[in-house]
């Protein structure tokens, strides 16, 4: 596989994983235990599935990036539920 495919894909996934996580994050009141489980959770997996695949550090903001979108997403579809009933 292409490296530029499969480095695309990682950063898809690190924000698929989070979109779940932040969506549970928003239940929590900012910078207790909880909050700061569900935003640190994947970030084993994410630097697993970086290191496996022979990217090198420097590649780190890209996917960290893609973790907090997701966060931020998965936060607006909880608000968003919330808000609708």
């Amino acid at each position: 596989m292409h490296p530029v495919l499969l480095f695309l894909g990682i950063m898809a996934l690190a924000c698929i994983i989070n979109l779940p996580f932040g969506y549970l994050r928003q239940n929590y009141e900012k910078f207790t235990f909880g909050w700061y489980f569900y935003v640190h959770i994947s970030i084993p997996i994410i630097i697993y599935l970086r290191i496996k695949s022979g990217f090198s550090w420097k590649l780190i903001p890209l996917t960290l990036g893609s973790a907090v979108a997701g966060q931020l997403i998965g936060g607006k579809l909880n608000k968003k539920r919330k808000s609708l009933g």
